[in-house]
């Protein structure tokens, strides 16, 4: 790779919360050893249970994580956007992937293989406490999931899961979306339940005006409402 591919992969890396706090050094450090790979929306990046040698940053795009029960139902994790990393329990760890990945839309990743990330890892502390940062964001998250889906009623799951999605990348807490295009199917899958289920509580909502249905959007009508009901307030 060319000083400018180099270059390149720097800058692609500096998006990410993980690496945006390492020294210029250690980052062009990284770059020599990862390259550059495009997804287009609807390819697998990987599949549970196939070997996993590396971790993949987002540097444009969105990737969807995912699992599959027992009884084969496929259960979304988690969407990922550009600045997110994916792929590192696996990596860290040398074995299996322990989900599927896949491009929800045309997607550019920065590759980082595993020898030279764990190398790397030895030499800066710094780095090594930004992965255990995010592996602890991975856990409580998965926890939160675990205790949502095992005692809160669908209304409440769904409310929860409804204002999450409003606040994520490219929103924020402060400027949160007010529509969102997720499917039902895909929001049924979130939240671990059939898509009938969230149909009939959407438009029970949607007639009580705390959302609205419209060409595909899910529009947010009445967010006060929507955090009472998600938080008991």
């Amino acid at each position: 790779m060319n000083a400018d591919g180099d270059l390149k992969k720097e800058k692609l890396l500096s998006k990410s919360f993980i690496f945006d706090a390492l020294d210029d050094q250690t980052r062009q450090d990284l770059a020599n050893f990862s390259y550059i790979k495009r997804f287009t929306a609807g390819d697998t990046i990987f599949t549970m249970g196939e070997p996993g040698q590396s971790m993949m940053a987002i540097a444009e795009g969105t990737v969807r994580v995912t699992m599959f029960t027992p009884s084969d139902r496929e259960v979304t994790l988690n969407d990922l956007q550009a600045g997110d990393v994916f792929g590192e329990i696996a990596m860290l760890d040398g074995k299996e992937r322990s989900a599927s990945v896949k491009a929800l839309t045309n997607c550019t990743l920065v590759v980082l293989e595993r020898r030279a990330l764990l190398d790397v890892l030895q030499r800066n502390p710094g780095l090594s406490i930004k992965l255990i940062e995010l592996l602890c964001q991975r856990v409580r998250r998965s926890d939160e999931r675990m205790i949502d889906i095992a005692f809160l009623d669908l209304p409440v799951r769904l409310a929860k899961l409804l204002l999450r999605l409003t606040v994520a990348a490219p929103a924020s807490e402060e400027r949160p979306a007010s529509k969102l295009s997720q499917s039902q199917s895909e929001l049924a899958d979130m939240i671990g339940n059939s898509r009938e289920n969230v149909n009939r509580c959407l438009r029970k909502w949607q007639k009580a005006e705390l959302i609205n249905l419209q060409s595909g959007w899910l529009i947010i009508k009445d967010r006060d409402r929507l955090e009472a009901l998600a938080y008991g307030e």
